[in-house]
């Protein structure tokens, strides 16, 4: 029997568009009552035995479940990452610049993560490191949290700061 011929045969569940059971009837008549009322029988559950189907309106279904998709995008906040690179011996003016644009992005709603770039010897003196990251800690104090606290990876220290809410 061709596959066409065993899903015609095949008994299913059917629930009217109003959500109330119509039993287990054979796919035909399922059809046939779906017909009658001008919409479409859609498979539901095919897992479930025996499958359960729907007489709904298809492209309205399908037009609606595009609109909740789209509202749950628009409800969705896109939260970016903005890094600011520093280094152990940064001028004064630098680090104003950095510090600014900072919180600027935590302003906007973005997290900031401030990483400090050792170079050759420089590794030696965490310290200098730590003391750039912990003053630029105090000064986003009243704007942001640390999620990260200064970590090394390589030869790169940073930290992460979140916005406050």
């Amino acid at each position: 029997m061709p596959t066409n011929e065993r899903i015609r045969h095949r008994e299913v569940r059917v629930i009217d568009e109003d959500g109330n059971q119509l039993g287990i009837m054979p796919t035909q008549q399922a059809l046939a009552i779906a017909q009658e009322r001008g919409l479409d029988l859609v498979e539901v559950a095919s897992q479930a035995n025996p499958p359960v189907c729907r007489i709904i309106d298809y492209g309205k279904w399908q037009y609606e479940q595009k609109k909740k998709q789209h509202e749950a995008k628009k409800k969705q906040t896109v939260i970016s990452v903005k890094e600011i690179k520093l280094r152990p011996s940064i001028g004064e003016h630098d680090y104003e610049f950095k510090k600014n644009n900072a919180l600027r992005a935590l302003e906007d709603g973005d997290k900031v993560k401030a990483s400090v770039r050792f170079i050759g010897r420089e590794i030696t003196h965490r310290e200098l490191g730590e003391r750039v990251l912990a003053r630029l800690e105090k000064d986003l104090a009243h704007v942001a949290t640390v999620e990260v606290r200064p970590k090394m990876e390589g030869m790169t220290m940073f930290v992460i700061f979140a916005p406050k809410k």
